[in-house]
């Protein structure tokens, strides 16, 4: 079975839960998540952040793929990952992380490991609007 059970890039609201159940397997004795969320600040911000819009590239899935099975590697851990694009809101999701690993450290790891690599890697960019409606690119790294 594919170790990369999710990998998507969508405009539907993110769900932990059903990140969770793609990796739920009787073999793994932990499991790791991460959330990022939309914030209502930015060190790079004047004011306050009231919304994020998310661009993908279209083969931004197929990278996210990638990503994923680069980070399992050979630890047999199982990944569901997502990111969304289009307008957030503060609070919203914006990219939800699973890992199933036999042991902690794997899931730590590969957890980790995933979102650095989104952040390095996917071709994902974000338009930060403030609440005086200032707006600023952010792209790859950023």
């Amino acid at each position: 079975m594919n170790p990369v059970r999710l990998a998507r890039i969508g405009d539907e609201p993110l769900d932990l839960a059903a990140h969770l159940a793609a990796v739920d397997d009787d073999r793994a004795g932990a499991v790791t998540t991460f959330l990022g969320r939309v914030r209502d600040h930015d060190p790079d911000a004047q004011g306050a952040v009231v919304a994020l819009e998310y661009s993908a590239h279209p083969d931004a899935e197929a990278t996210l793929h990638g990503i994923a099975m680069r980070a399992i590697g050979e630890t047999g851990a199982i990944v569901a990952v997502s990111h969304r694009v289009g307008r957030l809101s503060v609070g919203d999701a914006a990219v939800v992380i699973a890992v199933a690993a036999p042991h902690r450290a794997e899931a730590f790891a590969v957890c980790r490991e995933v979102i650095e690599a989104v952040k390095r890697e996917l071709p994902v960019w974000k338009r930060q609007i403030e609440a005086d409606g200032t707006t600023a690119w952010k792209g790859i790294g950023g």
